[in-house]
Order: structure tokens, then C-alpha cells, then sequence
């Protein structure tokens, strides 16, 4: 086994953990805004707050998708030991994880059902960057609004349409990660 697959988990689980959850769990609550989110260094090319993320959210119950560049042998091997999360297709999957572009077609992953809409899948895009500025949002947990930069703005509302289902997004740059619930009206 390859000492990269060893490394680049949470050196103290239970309190980098608990601070990376809170951390997602903040993004949720406030989508828009942007959090940082520390305790990760998994291998190319993922971002530590990726890494953060899966290490928190996913275990062995949790089907992951890996699209794009984020599919490859480092990744799935770190994963395998960190998380024991399963890696599937998008069509099974809980979680998928990858570049924008990569994770398209959006109608490729689980919306949940009328009787189940939790049943859906949550895709972490890994990106080159996040700001606060650019595409408008309103809706539960702001205020008024809010703004953040955002990839394919028609996409985003079409998903926002398909509520009480649809998909719920993180997006996450570095070590820096922002959330886009369904829930969320994208102007």
C-alpha cells in the first residue's frame, strides 16, 4: 500500500471531524456563504476542503461517484481506506465528486422521490475558486440575499425547479467550501 493512501487523513478524527461537520453544516445553513474547512490533505487533484468533506460525510454506507479527473487511482485508494465508501455510478450514488463539467449531465444522479426526497445525491464540485459575488440567491437561511460564484446558472434553477427533490450542492476551492440546498432560489 502506497504511503499516500496512508496519509492525508484527520490526525485527530474526533475533534477535526466534529469542526469539519460544523463547518458543512454552517454552509447549509447560510447558503452563500463561504467557510473554511481545515484537516484534510488528500492526493491530487483534490482540494483539502474536497478531502474534508468526503471524510466527514462519507463512510461505508455511502455510495460515491467520482467524475473526471477525480477518478483515479490515488483518489480511489485514499477513499477506500479513509472512508470505506463505496465507489458506484452516478445513478447510485449518494455523494459525487468532481469538476462542474465533469459531473454533467445533472439528470444523471438520484433526485430523490415524491415518498423519499432525502434520497437524493449530493454533488461536491471541486472548483478553481470561490467568491462572494456574482449569482444572486434567496430562500431559507438569508437574510435577503445573498451572492456567490456559481457555474451554469440555468442548470442551478432548473434543479431548484424539481423542489421538494433535486440535488443539493457543495461547492468546495483549497481549503474553502460554500452549499447550495435545493431549497435555494438561484436569480
Amino acid at each position: 500500500m502506497q504511503a499516500e493512501t496512508l496519509c492525508g487523513g484527520f490526525a485527530d478524527p474526533a475533534i477535526q471531524s466534529a469542526h469539519a461537520f460544523r463547518s458543512v453544516m454552517e454552509a447549509m445553513a447560510r447558503p452563500g456563504t463561504i467557510h473554511d474547512i481545515s484537516g484534510a490533505e488528500p492526493p491530487a487533484p483534490l482540494s483539502k476542503a474536497a478531502g474534508a468533506v468526503l471524510l466527514t460525510l462519507c463512510d461505508s454506507e455511502t455510495p460515491i461517484y467520482l467524475a473526471g479527473e477525480a477518478d483515479c487511482d490515488a483518489v480511489r485508494a485514499w477513499l477506500a481506506f479513509h472512508t470505506g465508501a463505496p465507489l458506484t455510478g452516478p445513478s447510485h450514488c449518494m455523494f459525487a465528486l468532481g469538476r462542474w463539467e465533469a459531473l454533467m449531465p445533472l439528470h444523471a444522479y438520484p433526485i430523490g422521490t415524491p415518498d423519499y426526497p432525502d434520497r437524493s445525491a449530493t454533488l461536491v464540485v471541486d472548483g478553481a475558486g470561490l467568491v462572494a459575488s456574482g449569482t444572486t440567491l434567496t430562500g431559507p437561511g438569508i437574510k435577503d440575499t445573498a451572492s456567490l460564484s456559481l457555474p451554469d446558472v440555468g442548470a442551478l434553477q432548473a434543479n431548484t425547479a424539481l423542489f421538494p427533490l433535486g440535488l443539493d450542492f457543495i461547492f468546495t476551492s483549497g481549503s474553502q467550501l460554500a452549499a447550495l440546498p435545493r431549497t435555494i432560489e438561484v436569480c
